[in-house]
C-alpha cells in the first residue's frame, strides 16, 4: 500500500521513527540504528505501506543533512588543527584508501571481468560513512576522543578521495562522453577559483552580513545567511564535481574563528540534526531485501568480506602508525562499514554502465546492510578496546576536534554590558576561565579589544545553550538587562541542567522574586542591592564600627530586602 499525500508519509514516518528510536535507545543500540529500521519498515521493499518508491530523490535531498553536518564540524576546527592533524589525513587516511581499496578489488576480480572495474569498485567500498560515524561519536560522546579525531581524519581524506573516483568513471565508461574534455590544466584552474571564491565569501562577506543583521537583531535573516553560505559552498564544490560535504566544511573552517561560531552552529543545528535523520531513514529505504534474497550466500559473503578486509588493514595500519592496540580496535570497528558516497559513485557508474544493475543493487545493499551492522559492530570494538587495555579511556591526547572554551571550572556569563565586563574582569584577574556572550557586536568587538572570550549569542537560546555544553560549567552568571531573557534562560537551566547553579542581576525585588521562581540559585535585586551598599558606606563614614554595618547588611539580605524595600515603597 502506497500512501500518496505528503501530510499522510509523514506521518507514517513520524510514528515509526518514534517508536523505532525510543525502542532502540532504551536497548543500548543507538538512535540511528533504530532510524535504519524505520527506514526499512517505510521502504517500498517492506511488505507493509510505504511511502514513496523514488527513495534515490529522497536520499538525495536528505544528503543535505551530510553537508550540514560538515559545516558544523568544520565550525569547531581551525586551519592551524587542521594542519596538525596532516600525518593521520594524508599519511594514514590515504594508506587507507590504497590499500583497502586494491585488496577489495581483487577480490571483486573473481567476479568482475574487468579489472580497473573491479579496483573501481574496490576503492569505492574503501569509503567509511562520515555522516553515519561521526553521529555515532557525536551520541557517545566521542567526538573529541584520540580514536574520534583520528577517525575525523581518515574520514576527511576518503571525501577528499572522491574527487578522483568520481573523475575516473565516465573514463571507464563505453557509452558515456568524458568529463575531462576540458584540459587538465583548465579544471585545476576552475577548482582553484572555486576555492577563493569560497574563501573571499566565507571569510569577509558572511562576517559583514552577520554583523549587520546582528545589530539590527534579524535572527530570521541571520539564519537565512547563514544557511546560504553552507549551501553556496556546498553548491560550489557541486559544479567542480568535488564533494559537497567538503565544501561545508570549508566554509566551516573559515566562519570557525568568528565570534558569531556558537551562534551560528545553535542556529543550524535542528535543521541538521531533522536532515540527518531523514538521511538515515533514506538509507534504510534503499535496502532490497528481495533482490537480495535471489543469492543470499553470495550477498553474505561480499559483505563479511569487505569488512573483515576494512578492519584487518585498518587495524594494522592504525598499529603502524604508533597507536595502541585499544585505539586501532575501536577505530578500526568504527570504520567498517561503507559509506555515502558509496551511493554516488554507483549511481553514476550505473548510469554510464560501467557495472550492470545485478552489480549496482548488491553495492547499494552491501553499503546499507553495513551501515546497519555499524551499532553492533562499535559495540564489539569498544569490548576489545576495553579488554585489551582497560586503563585506556579514549581521551583526547593534544588538541580536541571542538574547540572547548568550558571545562569543569568555566563560568559562563549572559551578557557583556557594564555589569558583565566588570565581571568578566574580575574572573579574569583571578585566572578564572570564562566564555561571555552578548547579542550587541559592538559589545562582542568590545570583548575581542579586551582579549576575552566575548562571543555573539542570545543566552536565552536554549540551543546555545547545549551547543556550549552549559552542563560543564561551573557557574552560570546573567547579567543581561532583559528581564524575559533572563527567565528564560535561568528556566531552561534549572529544568535540562539541575545541577549548574545560576546566579542573576535583578532590576528590582519584584524582578528577583521571578527570576528565584524560575530557578535562579541567587538573585540580586541591583537598585537595592546599590542602595545598600550605599547606606552601608555611610555608616562606615559615620564612625559605625565595621562589624556592625557587616551583620547591619547580612540581615537586611538574608531578610529579603524587606527593611529597604519598604522604605522605598
Amino acid at each position: 500500500m502506497h500512501f500518496d499525500t505528503f501530510l499522510t508519509s509523514a506521518l507514517l514516518i513520524l510514528l515509526v521513527t518514534s517508536i523505532a528510536v525510543a525502542l532502540f535507545k532504551h536497548l543500548g543500540l543507538g538512535s540511528v540504528l533504530g532510524l535504519l529500521v524505520s527506514g526499512i519498515i517505510v521502504g517500498p521493499y517492506s511488505p507493509g505501506p510505504y511511502v514513496t518508491r523514488h527513495v534515490e530523490d529522497v536520499r538525495h535531498f536528505t544528503e543535505l543533512g551530510v553537508v550540514m553536518l560538515l559545516f558544523v564540524i568544520g565550525l569547531g576546527m581551525k586551519p592551524s588543527r587542521l594542519w596538525a592533524m596532516r600525518r593521520e589525513v594524508l599519511g594514514l587516511g590515504s594508506l587507507q584508501i590504497i590499500i583497502t581499496g586494491i585488496c577489495i578489488g581483487a577480490y571483486f576480480y573473481f567476479y568482475q571481468p574487468s579489472l580497473s572495474v573491479a579496483l573501481l569498485v574496490g576503492f569505492t567500498f574503501a569509503l567509511s560513512s562520515t555522516a553515519f560515524v561521526l553521529q555515532l561519536l557525536q551520541e557517545r560522546g566521542e567526538i573529541a576522543s584520540k580514536h574520534g579525531n583520528t577517525a575525523f581524519s581518515i574520514l576527511l581524506m576518503q571525501d577528499m578521495a572522491i574527487v578522483p573516483l568520481l573523475a575516473i568513471v565516465p573514463i571507464l565508461s563505453t557509452t558515456g562522453t568524458l568529463s575531462s574534455d576540458i584540459p587538465l590544466w583548465e579544471q585545476f584552474s576552475i577548482v582553484i577559483g572555486m576555492l577563493i571564491m569560497i574563501t573571499l565569501f566565507g571569510k569577509y562577506m558572511v562576517p559583514l552580513a552577520l554583523n549587520y543583521l546582528a545589530t539590527k537583531a534579524n535572527k530570521e535573516a541571520f539564519i537565512l545567511v547563514v544557511m546560504l553560505s553552507v549551501f553556496f559552498a556546498a553548491w560550489s564544490m557541486h559544479i567542480v564535481g568535488m564533494s559537497m560535504a567538503l565544501g561545508a566544511f570549508i566554509m566551516g573552517m573559515l566562519l570557525s574563528g568568528s565570534r558569531f561560531r556558537l551562534q551560528i552552529q545553535a542556529s543550524i543545528e535542528p535543521y541538521k540534526g531533522l536532515l540527518m535523520s531523514l538521511f538515515f531513514v533514506a538509507v534504510g529505504m534503499s535496502i532490497d531485501f528481495q533482490s537480495l534474497a535471489q543469492q543470499p550466500w553470495l550477498f553474505l559473503q561480499h559483505t563479511t568480506v569487505i569488512i573483515f578486509i576494512k578492519l584487518f588493514v585498518l587495524f594494522i595500519l592504525i598499529l603502524l602508525f604508533g597507536y595502541s592496540t585499544s585505539i586501532a580496535s575501536r577505530i578500526s570497528f568504527l570504520l567498517s562499514q561503507g559509506g555515502e558516497f558509496g551511493f554516488v559513485l554507483f549511481g553514476s557508474a550505473k548510469a554510464l554502465q560501467v557495472i550492470d544493475d545485478h552489480t549496482f543493487i548488491y553495492a547499494i545493499g552491501v553499503i546499507s546492510i553495513s551501515m546497519l551492522l555499524t551499532p553492533l559492530l562499535v559495540q564489539i570494538g569498544n569490548t576489545l578496546a576495553t579488554r585489551m587495555a582497560p586503563v585506556d579511556s579514549g581521551e583526547a591526547e593534544g588538541f580536541c576536534l571542538f574547540e572547548r572554551e568550558h571545562n569543569e571550572k568555566t563560568v559562563v556569563i549572559g551578557g557583556y554590558g557594564r555589569v558583565g565586563h566588570a565581571v568578566a574582569m574580575l574572573l579574569h584577574s583571578s585566572k578564572i576561565p570564562f566564555i561571555a556572550f552578548d547579542t550587541d557586536p559592538d559589545k562582542v568587538a568590545q570583548g575581542k579589544i579586551d582579549g576575552l572570550p566575548v562571543f555573539f549569542g542570545d543566552i536565552g537560546d536554549p540551543q546555545l545553550l547545549t551547543t556550549t555544553h552549559i552542563e560543564h560549567a561551573a557557574l552560570v552568571v546573567l547579567t543581561i538587562n532583559q528581564a524575559a531573557t533572563a527567565e528564560r534562560a535561568v528556566s531552561h537551566i534549572r529544568n535540562s541542567f539541575p545541577n549548574v547553579p545560576v546566579i542573576a542581576r535583578a532590576y528590582d525585588l519584584e524582578s528577583c522574586g521571578r527570576l528565584v521562581e524560575a530557578g535562579a540559585t541567587y538573585a540580586y535585586p541591583e537598585t537595592l542591592e546599590s542602595s545598600l551598599r550605599l547606606g552601608g558606606l555611610a555608616l562606615e563614614m559615620l564612625n559605625v564600627p565595621q562589624e556592625n554595618v557587616d551583620l547591619l547588611v547580612r540581615g537586611v539580605r538574608s531578610d529579603n530586602y524587606q527593611l529597604i524595600a519598604e522604605d522605598e515603597d
